[in-house]
């Protein structure tokens, strides 16, 4: 038996976590392999990975958490959030480091603490609540990062090995947004199937258990 009394109801909503990670390592893959680090890639990449998570978000939440009202609307106002962060990144994104500082620092500060609350509040009480508070801390790390790097930051690349060049605050930052992307996604994959896998676990008795279109228990 589960430790948490919903989680066959939470079971249903493993489609989210991984429907989310597809842009996140998108974004992630993406960005380690490009040499380009301006602000108009970390922009242009932000924008379709926060757009689409936001909008993946909220139509799950409105679909799969109708038990939960509380955690539906938080996360709801955080995919909206999303959506409006993603095409502001889109349609500015020409608008340099600025831009780019300011669009990713507000979108991580007010989904991360968003995400962070909605775990904290359903802590012991659903197993989605632990994914829901982890993703929320490391967003938030995202933007305690975003506030540390410097914008004026260069330092000329060197070393033993020569390397030509110069390390400059963009380029810390969009590989940031790169890492946080592979890290989320890699991350929200292991939850999604975690949750999967909880439709098809067996009962004490030994029956398998399988759950009805509305998440209910059925033998």
């Amino acid at each position: 038996m589960s430790a948490h009394p919903d989680a066959a109801r939470s079971a249903r909503y493993w489609p989210v976590p991984l429907l989310r990670a597809v842009p996140a390592l998108a974004m992630g893959v993406i960005i380690t392999f490009s040499p380009d680090h301006s602000p108009r890639i970390g922009l242009l990449f932000f924008g379709a990975a926060a757009l689409l998570s936001g909008l993946v978000l909220a139509v799950g939440a409105i679909t799969r958490l109708a038990s939960d009202p509380s955690s539906r609307t938080l996360h709801v106002v955080q995919g909206a959030v999303g959506i409006v962060a993603g095409a502001f990144a889109l349609v500015f994104s020409s608008g340099g480091l600025t831009a780019l500082v300011a669009t990713v620092l507000s979108w991580a500060f007010v989904t991360g603490a968003l995400e962070l609350v909605t775990g904290l509040r359903r802590r012991g009480r659903s197993p989605l609540a632990r994914d829901w508070t982890t993703v929320g801390a490391l967003t938030l790390v995202l933007a305690l990062a975003f506030v540390l790097v410097p914008p004026d930051y260069a330092r000329e690349l060197g070393g033993i090995e020569r390397i030509e060049g110069v390390l400059t605050s963009s380029t810390v930052l969009v590989g940031l947004l790169g890492a946080y992307g592979a890290l989320i996604g890699v991350f929200l994959v292991i939850a999604g199937l975690s949750l999967k896998w909880q439709t098809t676990s067996p009962d004490p008795t030994g029956a398998p258990t399988d759950l009805t279109s509305d998440g209910v228990p059925q033998r």
